[in-house]
C-alpha cells in the first residue's frame, strides 16, 4: 500500500513539474481514439461497364473472363475464346471502402473505384454489384453504382491528346450497401483503453490526471506511452460506459510533442515545430554559379573543295562564385523564429537550406529530429 502510495506521489509530482505551454490545450477526443473503436477496410473486384470505348483493350484478359463468368452465371451459355473477344466498354476494377465503427445492416459508405487494366476512362461507366471483403475474408458489403471521376476527362484523336485529372479513378457516393455488422463490446473487460495518436509519456500522464481529476483517483492510469486505461463500475451497462466515454472526450489537455523538422527533399519544403532549438554552432554559406551554353556553328568548306558542310558545336563554360559570406555564430538554445530569420539572412533558397539542417543535424546542433521524405 505504501509503494502505490509513493508511486501515485511521483507520478503527480512529474506531471505538477512538465511546464505548461502557451499553446492551446486540445481534446481528448482530438489526441485519442477509444481502442476497438476503429474503421475496418474492404477490397473487391468488379467491372465497370457501359463506357464509351474507353475500356480495356485486348491485352487485359481478365475482363473479358470477368465478363464471361458473370454472363454464364446469368444463364447466359457463351462459349468462345476470351482471347478474340473485344469488349472496349468494360474496365476491371478495384474497389476499396472503409467500413465506419458501429455501422449497422443496412448503412451506406462511400466506395472507390480504380482501374487494373488499360482502360483510358471510367467516365460514364456503371459499377456492377460487386461484394466487398474484409481481413477474415467475409462479405462485409455489397457495392453497385454509377461512378463519378469529379471533374476528370480524357480524350483523343490521331497525333493528340487531352488529360485533365485521373479519369482511372473515380468514386461511389453512398455506393456499398453494409450487409454484415462488426460487434464493437465497449468495456466488456472492466477497462476503457484510450489509445493516444502520438505515443507520449507526458501527454499520457497527463491524460491520465485529467481523467482522475473527473472521475476520481484511481480511475485512470497508464498502461504505457500510448495508452490510458480507465476502470468501469462492475455494474456498468453500456449506456453508462457511452455518457462516460462522453464526458471524457471533452476534457482539454495540453499534449507534448516531440521537437520535430520534416523536409521534403523533392519539393523543397521544410517545416519545423515551435520546439525547435539549435546549440551554439557557426555557418556559413557561400554561391557557387556554373553557366553552360552551347551555340551551333556551321563550317561551310570553300567553293570546289572536297570538304563537307558540319555542324560545329561551340561550348563556353562560365563558373561565378559569389562573395564568401561570414561565419555567423548562433547562440544556444535559439528558437524557431530566430533559426528563421538568421537563415534567412544568410539568403539560402529552401534547398540550401535542408542542406544547412542537415549539416547542423550532423553536428550534433539541432536539438530535434529530422525527418527527410
Amino acid at each position: 500500500m505504501r509503494r502505490r502510495v509513493v508511486i501515485a506521489a511521483l507520478a503527480a509530482l512529474v506531471v505538477g513539474l512538465v511546464p505548461a505551454r502557451s499553446a492551446e490545450a486540445a481534446r481528448i477526443k482530438d489526441i485519442a481514439s477509444v481502442e476497438g473503436v476503429r474503421g475496418n477496410q474492404l477490397t473487391g473486384y468488379g467491372v465497370v461497364v457501359g463506357l464509351d470505348g474507353t475500356g480495356d483493350g485486348q491485352q487485359s484478359i481478365f475482363t473479358v473472363q470477368s465478363i464471361l463468368s458473370m454472363l454464364r452465371r446469368r444463364g447466359v451459355q457463351v462459349t468462345v475464346d476470351p482471347r478474340q473477344v473485344r469488349v472496349k466498354n468494360a474496365a476491371a476494377v478495384v474497389v476499396t471502402a472503409t467500413l465506419p465503427p458501429f455501422a449497422r445492416s443496412g448503412s451506406r459508405v462511400d466506395v472507390q473505384i480504380s482501374s487494373i487494366g488499360d482502360a483510358k476512362s471510367l467516365r460514364g461507366g456503371t459499377l456492377v454489384m460487386t461484394p466487398l471483403f474484409g481481413g477474415d475474408q467475409q462479405v462485409y458489403a455489397v457495392a453497385q453504382g454509377g461512378v463519378s471521376l469529379g471533374g476528370g476527362y480524357s480524350a483523343s484523336a490521331p497525333g493528340a491528346e487531352a488529360q485533365s485529372g485521373h479519369p482511372t479513378v473515380g468514386v461511389i457516393t453512398g455506393g456499398a450497401l453494409v450487409e454484415r455488422e462488426v460487434p464493437v463490446m465497449l468495456g466488456a473487460d472492466g477497462l476503457v483503453r484510450l489509445s493516444l495518436h502520438e505515443a507520449d509519456v507526458t501527454t499520457a500522464m497527463r491524460v491520465a490526471s485529467v481523467v482522475n481529476g473527473f472521475l476520481g483517483n484511481g480511475a485512470a492510469s497508464t498502461r504505457d506511452p500510448g495508452t490510458v486505461e480507465v476502470r468501469l463500475e462492475p455494474t456498468a451497462s453500456q449506456e453508462q460506459v457511452m455518457a462516460l466515454l462522453a464526458g471524457i472526450e471533452t476534457l482539454n489537455v495540453q499534449p507534448d510533442r516531440r521537437a520535430r523538422v520534416i523536409v521534403n527533399e523533392r519539393t523543397g519544403t521544410v517545416i519545423m515545430g515551435e520546439d525547435v532549438r539549435i546549440a551554439p554552432v557557426g555557418i556559413a554559406h557561400g554561391a557557387l554559379q556554373v553557366t553552360v551554353k552551347v551555340d551551333l556553328g556551321v563550317s561551310q568548306p570553300a567553293p570546289f573543295s572536297e570538304g563537307q558542310t558540319v555542324v560545329v558545336p561551340d561550348s563556353t563554360v562560365q563558373v561565378q562564385e559569389g562573395a564568401a559570406e561570414r561565419l555567423n555564430l548562433f547562440k544556444g538554445g535559439v528558437s524557431l523564429r530566430d533559426l528563421v530569420n538568421g537563415l534567412n539572412a544568410l539568403g539560402i533558397t529552401p534547398q540550401d537550406l535542408i542542406a544547412v539542417l542537415q549539416a547542423i543535424k550532423s553536428a550534433g546542433a539541432l536539438d530535434a529530429d529530422l525527418e527527410i521524405m
